[in-house]
Formats: C-alpha cells, sequence, structure tokens
C-alpha cells in the first residue's frame, strides 16, 4: 500500500460558502465514498444520498471531504462531484485485505496519507487503522445470522474484520434498531458507543403519472399486471418464496407476472432455477440492474410490492415503494417492521401459500388497497435523508467532544 493519493476533484458546481469566524471551526470530516463508487443497491444509495444531504444542509457545521479506493476505472456520481475528494489507486482485494492488515498492526498506512481531518467516517464494513477519531456505519450483520447466505470468503474475511473494526471504531452508526441489537448482542459492544441513524430517501420518489409509468413498461417489456420485488439477487432476500406464491396466484386466475429489478449478487443460480421447476419462465422477468430514473414509475405501476425477506439492516426499497404509494407486503424479519410500521401487509406464514394469501388480500380489496396507499405515502414521508445527515453531525460532534 506504497501508492500516494491522488486528487479526484472536479471543478466544484458550485463553491461552498467562504468561512466565516464561526464556519472555521467546522468539523473537518474525511468520509469514505468507496461505495458510491464501486456498488450498488443499498450501500451506494446509503453513501452518495448521506453525503449529498451533509453537502447540501450540513456545511454550516462539516467541512465534508470524500475519499475513496479507485480501481477498475469506476469515478464518483455526478451528484458528488462538487465535494472535495482523493483517491488511492489500489485494487479492490488488495485494498479490504491491506485496511484489515492496517488494523491488525495497528499501522497508519492509510491514515498518513488521507491528510489533515478531525474525523474518519467508513460507511462501509471497512475501516483502516487511524490515530484520529472514526465512526462506522453498521448496516448489518447478516453474515452472523445468515452465514449460509454468504460466500465462504467473504464471511471468513466479516469474521475475522468486522468485530475488530467494532471495536476499534470511537462510534457506530446503526441504521436501525435491530442493527444496534445484533451489535450489542453478537459483539458486546458498549450501548453507549451505538448511535441508531435511520436512513431517508430520495424527493425522486413519488408517484409517476400515467404517461411516466407507460413508458417504463414499454422500455422493460411489462405487458400485464405485475408485482415487483427491488433488491440485489440473492437468497436471503427471498426470491424462492415470491416464486412458490406466484405459482399460486397463477394456478388462482391471477393474470399478474413478477418483475424482479436488481442486479446479481452471490449463492443466486439455484434460486433462479426454481423458475422453471415452477414452469414461470414466461411469468418472471428478470429487468436486472434498472436506472435510478425509472425507479419511481416501476414502483408505482405495480398492483403490489414485495420484500419477504429474510434479513435485512435498514430496506430502503420498501420505502422507496411507499413513496410511489404502492401497497407493500412484507416480512417481519429484523428490521422490516420498524421501517414499515403499520403501513405494510405483513407475511403471517412464512410459506409460498401464505405469502400467496397476504398478496391475495391486498389484490382483491380495493378498500385496503387504497387505504395502504394512503398509509404509505405518510409513513415514507418521516424518512427524509437531510435529517440523517443532522442527525449524523449529532453524531461527529459527540465523538469529537470526547472518544468513547
Amino acid at each position: 500500500m506504497s501508492e500516494g493519493l491522488d486528487e479526484a476533484r472536479p471543478t466544484p458546481a458550485k463553491a461552498p460558502p467562504k468561512r466565516s469566524r464561526q464556519s472555521a471551526a467546522r468539523l473537518k470530516i474525511l468520509l469514505d465514498a468507496g461505495p458510491a463508487v464501486h456498488q450498488s443497491a443499498g450501500l451506494a444509495r446509503y453513501t452518495e444520498s448521506l453525503a449529498s444531504a451533509l453537502w447540501r444542509h450540513c456545511r454550516d457545521t462539516v467541512d465534508l471531504n470524500l475519499f475513496y479506493n479507485r480501481h477498475s476505472g469506476h469515478q464518483l456520481p455526478a451528484s458528488l462531484s462538487p465535494i472535495p475528494a482523493r483517491a488511492f489507486p489500489l485494487g479492490q482485494y488488495p485494498w479490504r485485505l491491506g485496511v484489515l492488515a492496517c488494523q491488525l498492526l495497528r499501522a497508519p498506512v492509510v491514515d498518513r496519507k488521507l491528510g489533515a481531518g478531525d474525523i474518519y467516517h467508513a460507511t462501509e464494513h471497512l475501516l483502516p487503522w487511524t490515530s484520529r477519531p472514526s465512526v462506522l456505519t453498521v448496516h448489518d450483520l447478516i453474515f452472523e445470522r445468515y452465514p449460509q447466505h454468504h460466500t465462504l470468503a467473504n464471511r471468513s474475511f466479516l469474521r475475522v474484520a468486522m468485530p475488530l473494526f467494532v471495536r476499534r471504531a470511537d462510534a457506530i452508526i446503526a441504521v436501525s434498531r435491530h442493527t444496534k441489537q445484533d451489535l450489542l448482542e453478537l459483539y458486546g459492544t458498549p450501548a453507549h458507543k451505538v448511535f441508531v441513524v435511520e436512513e431517508g430517501i430520495e424527493e425522486q420518489f413519488r408517484p409517476a403519472l400515467e404517461e411516466e409509468i407507460r413508458q417504463v413498461k414499454e422500455k422493460h417489456g411489462i405487458r400485464r399486471p405485475y408485482l415487483l420485488m427491488v433488491g440485489t439477487l440473492e437468497p436471503r432476500k427471498n426470491h424462492r418464496l415470491a416464486f412458490e406464491a406466484l405459482a399460486r396466484l397463477k394456478a388462482g386466475g391471477f393474470p399478474h407476472c413478477l418483475v424482479v429489478a436488481g442486479g446479481g449478487g452471490w449463492l443466486f443460480d439455484d434460486v433462479q432455477r426454481k423458475v422453471d421447476q415452477l414452469q414461470l419462465a414466461a411469468d418472471v422477468l428478470f429487468a436486472g440492474r434498472v436506472p435510478e430514473e425509472d425507479l419511481p414509475a416501476l414502483y408505482s405501476g405495480a398492483d403490489c410490492f414485495l420484500m419477504p425477506s429474510l434479513y435485512e439492516g435498514f430496506g430502503i426499497p420498501v420505502l422507496e415503494a411507499m413513496a410511489c404509494g404502492t401497497p407493500v407486503v412484507c416480512s417481519r424479519a429484523s428490521s422490516l417492521p420498524e421501517v414499515a410500521g403499520p403501513a405494510a401487509c405483513y407475511i403471517e406464514q412464512m410459506t409460498g401459500e401464505g405469502l400467496a394469501d397476504t398478496i391475495r388480500s391486498v389484490l382483491s380489496d380495493p378498500q385496503t388497497t387504497q387505504q395502504m396507499r394512503t398509509s404509505g405515502l405518510r409513513r415514507a414521508a418521516h424518512f427524509r435523508w437531510q435529517e440523517a445527515a443532522m442527525q449524523t453531525v449529532d453524531v461527529y460532534n459527540a465523538v469529537a467532544g470526547g472518544r468513547h
């Protein structure tokens, strides 16, 4: 890890306000933007949305600077381009292993290359050793609760690294109360060290116009009423249960297909084969990773959004669906009840028949459907990235006031 940092800052679209005597005392935050550069789905959205909200709403108290590992030609998303940023040119696996080695050896290899800064914020499960105070966002401990749903390599790395990262961080942001409880139970993390800061949703998620829905359906080849799932394709999302429920709905005369939106994750091949086993090839549409601009209309056009997941650190697609006025059917697993609240319809029996019954109760009752649309819009309105950014600044201030 001997390569130096290189500048990765485009010309700002709008310069930050000039420092006054008050702003000169702002905390300088070094935030790892790596997930927004290299990943998709949850971690990427969290990092991009939080950084953007900190930049837009909290510049009077925070001097935000981004840091990321540059590899594979990836760049910062356009929304983060105005923010000062530096990049470390190292491959993905050398970076991950190097971060762990730095922690094990207490070596300041990364720390001394970051430049001046008051607090380092790790937005994913990678925390290098640093002499400055650090904040670590923990999204979930799925690899501990459902190890069979992770690859052996990833599980092995996290089981060594995560307890160490959690112990070394000065403060931890848990994205849900459930994640905090997992940290307390599995790692014995002191409660005072863990702050729950719930995620938000972007303003673009709103009920789409009929013409917008029509265009997106045509673009993705959707020609029937549809149910929708959004998220990375991996076993814990429980697509298998959704396929079984769809087969039962089809046998009962429902015309719906199931649209599955999301990029490839891991260990999904066996799940995907279930489609052929149930003779649903014509009824399941794998749409792949759907562009961000298409998602609001895709949500809005669905008769029902499904999330029968076995475990979620937060479950942001639930809120996105609700913000678009789409009825949500989800499991009671992990954080989902605290996110969806009373606005969702929960699966009481986690079987194909149980899920089919729950979906059927929504689709067959227009009054229930309308009530869920209204409740969902109200529920989603409580989750905003501006609020998440302000609460994150509170964590920074707590850390700056004294290491935990």
